[in-house]
């Protein structure tokens, strides 16, 4: 089956003076068009009114005729609209009930980004020129675009660590669907080891935040002490941010490379449903939980699974898969999370993670087999559960 895969590919860039002063204008005015529209709009929803794009884009031609807002005029048009459309965008989430009502941006804490649609750039022979701009911007090529691709949405960024990034939204067609294999495997999280493969694969959890806990304490410290405002206090906080952008750096990447390496390997990948933002309360282990980025580890999965023709699987969060005997299906009462190694009343003794991820791949295939749900019950009135309908996996 043919997909139709958009691929974002994003490179580092190095701007002038010039540019890295036309950009930081554009962000501004990004920002306060956006909080503008969504000022306008929360207001006419307090009158029980709707303020669409259109309606919008209306507003926008007449602050920029304004003397105090004049300055809109300075940069290009086009990620001005796209601000009004990205807000329109939020309210539509909002209505449907799939993310919560949009906020004002901030310009110390929001993403200080621009997006230019294709009538507001041009990208001939590798040399990519936005409009306002003198001169094409000195982009690091650190892989070629699809041969004969052309991109047709640009956005420009700048992270707290003050890196410029530019990524561009173009179709791949070098993304087709794997070749149909047998293979199958649980994935069960953690902290101990970041996966457990119902294969008995372990891989260990690199722990990137503590590699770098102590440089980034000291760092942290020293921002504190500067005076706020002051020049010292903005170079403390770019090393801070530094040293945050080089931990989040080593653990993307190590993230594509463990699920580009399963999603090719395997058909079927069975995970379980995990609530990771009720799990960060945990204050013991909130740091731990966050540092090993467990749903990043799932979006990647599950976007890559759907480019190449993989199934992911997700079994329910309650399904109590390191409780159950994947020999005999029996229940244990209690699981205590020190208990890493334990022995069934039917003499397997089990390792408390590749058992976990045995059982997630047994529930996931009866989900796909049967279409049934995974929470087992202790008492099954009419019949069995899903966990029952197919035979456990058993090592050969």
């Amino acid at each position: 089956m043919a997909i139709h895969v958009k691929r974002t590919f994003k490179y580092r860039f190095y701007p002038t003076d010039a540019q890295a002063a036309e950009l930081s204008r554009t962000f501004g005015c990004v920002r306060k068009v956006y909080n503008m529209a969504l000022a306008a709009r929360t207001e006419a929803w307090a009158r029980q009114e709707r303020v669409n794009y259109n309606q919008s884009s209306a507003m926008l031609t007449a602050w920029k005729k304004t003397e105090e807002l004049a300055f809109l005029n300075e940069v290009s048009s086009v990620p001005l609209q796209q601000a009004l459309r990205h807000l329109q965008g939020a309210f539509a989430n909002f209505f449907s009930k799939r993310a919560k009502y949009p906020r004002f941006k901030s310009k110390r804490k929001s993403r200080a980004s621009a997006e230019y649609t294709s009538s507001a750039f041009t990208f001939r022979d590798g040399r990519l020129k936005l409009a306002k701009m003198a001169g094409p911007l000195d982009i690091v090529w650190s892989r070629p675009l699809p041969e004969g691709s052309v991109p047709t949405t640009v956005t420009v960024s700048r992270d707290a660590a003050g890196r410029w990034f530019v990524s561009m939204l173009c179709d791949d067609p070098t993304v087709k669907p794997l070749a149909a294999t047998d293979a199958a495997v649980g994935i069960d999280v953690g902290l101990d080891h970041l996966l457990a493969l119902s294969t008995g694969e372990k891989i260990a959890n690199p722990r990137h935040e503590r590699r770098d806990r102590a440089r980034l304490a000291t760092a942290q410290r020293n921002c504190a002490r500067k005076e706020k405002g002051s020049a010292n206090r903005e170079k403390a906080r770019r090393k801070v941010a530094r040293i945050h952008a080089r931990i989040t750096d080593r653990r993307r990447d190590g993230l594509h490379k463990l699920t580009t390496r399963l999603v090719r390997e395997n058909q079927t990948l069975v995970i379980e449903d995990l609530a990771v933002r009720n799990m960060v309360r945990n204050r013991r282990l909130a740091r731990a939980i966050s540092d090993a980025a467990w749903a990043e580890f799932r979006g990647l999965l599950e976007y890559k699974a759907a480019w190449y023709g993989r199934d992911v699987v997700v079994v329910d969060r309650f399904f109590p898969s390191s409780k159950l005997c994947s020999h005999c299906g029996a229940l244990q009462d209690r699981m205590p999370l020190n208990v890493r190694t334990w022995t069934c009343d039917c003499g397997t003794v089990h390792d408390r993670d590749v058992n976990a991820a045995k059982n997630l791949l047994a529930a996931g295939l009866a989900v796909s087999v049967c279409g049934a749900g995974v929470r087992p019950q202790r008492r099954t009135p009419g019949g069995q559960s899903a966990t029952k309908q197919k035979i456990p996996w058993r090592e050969p």
